[in-house]
């Protein structure tokens, strides 16, 4: 039997991550890595952000195969599965998210550049969901009490929204019920396709724009033997393919050969196969030690299962408790 562990008096951190495709490494040093310090520091809370995937054309059947895949794959990375649930396995998320629908100005959702940016990808068929989901995204971090969520610069406008739904409902409250949650800024590498430098790794963009951290060495290393180094083009910066490889130097742990290459660079003897093969030793130390836990979760795939939704029902209690605290508040009949 799994128990979720007891609640101290740190600071409540909330985070989610969508299933929509394999776990590459701008998502693992993007986020995960960051989630994995911040256990040490704050309680956590990541979810699998299943209803988050749905504005965007899905399947039922790759839905629920991503989205336990993504479970497993966060587990060997080094997240605490008393830490993780799957958002559907808690429906109090839906129920807050109609709540807090009437606290938001439809001009503010339709504002949200994300809302913009794809439903450009996709003008045929632009649901309700993807408008409203930023709602939903606050749903997320209210209903746990959440004072810190971890961001990067392009979710700065939805945070900013979800203090603006917190300090509305407060008003109607007469009382602060939602702490005004704050942005976590923490230094996180901006990794960028090693076929595209100028463009972010990124599963949608194709095979050759994301380095999958579940990848076999072989197919590892050759990706960064292809990697775009110099443009053609003569400037006194690094290039953009150079400094990408660089970041994901230092990103893999691997500071000493980062220190050596860079000063290489600087002395301007720098031997792009080096570099390249210092970034592929790196990558793969880590898939090797990631991969090797994920086969050993594997060996029980249903015990594994049944602790993700045991953790999702034990944090379901909490959100559960904020739901029946907010339809007193809003004259909701029990």
């Amino acid at each position: 039997m799994f128990y979720l562990r007891a609640m101290s008096n740190r600071q409540t951190i909330l985070s989610g991550i969508q299933p929509t495709g394999k776990l590459h490494f701008g998502r693992y040093f993007g986020a995960i890595e960051n989630w994995k310090r911040l256990q040490e520091e704050y309680d956590c809370l990541y979810m699998v952000v299943n209803y988050h995937a749905m504005t965007m054309p899905f399947t039922a059947k790759k839905l629920a195969e991503n989205s336990w895949e993504l479970c497993f794959n966060l587990l060997a990375c080094g997240i605490q599965v008393e830490n993780l649930f799957i958002q559907s396995l808690v429906p109090e998320h839906t129920e807050l998210n109609w709540i807090l629908n009437c606290f938001t100005s439809y001009g503010q959702l339709t504002r949200m550049t994300q809302f913009k940016d794809k439903g450009a990808q996709n003008e045929d068929f632009i649901s309700a969901g993807l408008l409203t989901y930023p709602v939903l995204q606050a749903a997320d971090i209210l209903i746990y009490r959440a004072g810190v969520v971890p961001v990067g610069k392009d979710q700065e406008q939805h945070l900013e929204l979800t203090r603006d739904i917190a300090q509305r409902f407060n008003n109607f409250a007469g009382k602060e019920f939602f702490p005004i949650p704050e942005a976590l800024y923490t230094q996180i590498p901006k990794v960028m396709s090693t076929a595209d430098p100028n463009r972010k790794m990124s599963a949608s963009l194709g095979d050759k724009h994301n380095i999958d951290v579940f990848a076999d060495e072989s197919r590892i290393r050759k990706q960064i033997r292809s990697a775009v180094t110099d443009t053609g083009e003569e400037t006194n910066t690094m290039s953009p393919g150079v400094a990408n490889l660089f970041s994901l130097l230092s990103a893999s742990g691997q500071q000493e050969a980062h220190a050596s290459l860079l000063a290489d660079y600087e002395a301007g003897n720098l031997r792009y196969a080096d570099l390249k093969e210092s970034v592929a030793d790196g990558l793969v130390a880590i898939a090797s030690g990631v991969q090797e836990k994920l086969r050993e979760l594997k060996q029980d795939r249903r015990a594994v299962k049944d602790q993700i939704k045991q953790s999702s029902w034990e944090i379901r209690k909490r959100a559960q408790e904020t739901v029946k605290e907010v339809k007193a508040i809003c004259g909701l009949v029990k």
